[in-house]
């Protein structure tokens, strides 16, 4: 990592904290509004109107990034963020959580496009934008343990009806990280001038960038499974009361924190592509497990409660190691285009993930969710394997 790179890590953290707070705070939305009668269907819909903006808005979020330059594009986003934030304890209608995520992933769509291009202007070679990326995206499973553990105490709490004020923590933090990136100094590249997106689309059409699309849509589509829904798989399937089943989801997310870290800290030492293969392989054998447990012991066993969330000691890694390997490859002037590529598949995966957990929670089918993971890892398997004997080059 530059000397640069350094200097701006703290904001980026911070960046991706938030966007993983306001993000994964759906579950916690989930839980609440599943006890206020909304029902499953609608609240599976909920999903899409967080995710459809993300892929909507990338390919303009490109044009608007390009011309205002990454660093006020991003703090423009963090400033709609952190008012969101400040207006939804003070409205209780249905669709304003609607709007409020569809806001939320416009605002996430432009953020993430300004963060992994200002990585992609700093470093060149794979290794090392694998290092970064896991270091940075680390902090997104930070936000996923603090929104789960700090929403999962204030409504164990006597305070419990105000559980919606504590996205005024989220707010100041979004001061601050703009306060943070205003005193820093950002260099970016130029951007592409007098280019038709769609034209420059045409080069992204290769065999080898279809299928990495297509492996981060199965990647977000595994992950989506685990931290909206696995809260209410606990509570309703484990029979945990909220407070725990919010905490089992905190464990999934420092397990994902670990797993991030450590691929951080050992990347260099090891070909990405045999890295990614053998975190697959672990994940296949810990839902294998389960599985067995299930049918072969008890469906609502609570040794299942301990062992999803190791399933995210291995599954938090494949995300930046397998962006690392394209991104690499990327041009600079062309990196904001192609993320947003990776925003819109990564949101398709969330969206149709959301809407086929709802069928299934919907129809009480909850002994099935194990199940359908492991289904859904072995899918993501397969499509990386030929990825990878396509691209014949090590990762």
């Amino acid at each position: 990592m530059t000397t640069k790179l350094s200097r701006i890590s703290l904001p980026l953290k911070l960046t991706f904290l938030i966007f993983s707070m306001v993000l994964n705070c759906m579950g916690l939305i989930i839980l609440q509004l599943s006890e206020a009668q909304v029902t499953y269907s609608e609240l599976g819909l909920l999903e899409s109107f967080k995710d459809l903006p993300i892929a909507f808005i990338s390919f303009f979020a490109v044009s608007f990034i390009n011309k205002t330059g990454a660093k006020k594009a991003l703090i423009l986003a963090l400033a709609i963020v952190g008012l969101c934030c400040c207006l939804l304890p003070f409205i209780a209608h249905f669709w304003f959580y609607k709007v409020w995520f569809a806001i939320i992933g416009a605002c996430f769509a432009i953020g993430k496009i300004c963060v992994f291009g200002m990585i992609r202007n700093n470093i060149s070679d794979e290794k090392s934008l694998a290092k970064t990326m896991s270091s940075v995206e680390a902090s997104f499973m930070i936000g996923i343990f603090v929104v789960n553990t700090g929403f999962g105490w204030l409504i164990s709490s006597q305070y419990s009806e105000f559980w919606k004020f504590g996205f005024l923590m989220i707010a100041v933090l979004s001061a601050v990280t703009i306060l943070l990136l205003s005193k820093t100094e950002i260099s970016e590249s130029k951007p592409l001038e007098n280019k038709n997106i769609l034209s420059e689309l045409s080069g992204f059409t290769t065999p080898s960038v279809i299928l990495f699309l297509a492996v981060i849509f199965c990647i977000v589509f595994v992950e989506q499974g685990f931290n909206s829904w696995l809260p209410s798989f606990y509570k309703n399937h484990l029979k945990v009361n909220s407070f725990f089943a919010l905490q089992a989801t905190s464990f999934l997310a420092i397990f994902s924190y670990a797993g991030r870290t450590v691929t951080a800290n050992i990347i260099r030492k090891f070909p990405l592509q045999g890295y990614y293969i053998s975190c697959m392989l672990f994940i296949l054998i810990v839902l294998i497990t389960i599985v067995g447990i299930q049918y072969f012991d008890s469906e609502s066993s609570k040794s299942i409660l301990f062992l999803f969330p190791i399933v995210g000691l291995f599954l938090s890694p494949l995300y930046p190691v397998i962006n690392s390997k394209m991104i690499s490859q990327i041009g600079k002037d062309k990196v904001n285009l192609f993320t947003s590529l990776i925003v819109i598949f990564s949101s398709l995966g969330s969206s149709v993930s959301s809407i086929i957990m709802s069928v299934l929670f919907g129809k009480q089918l909850l002994s099935f969710y194990p199940l359908y993971i492991l289904t859904s890892v072995i899918l993501l398997f397969v499509i990386s394997l030929i990825y990878f004997s396509i691209t014949k080059k090590k990762i």
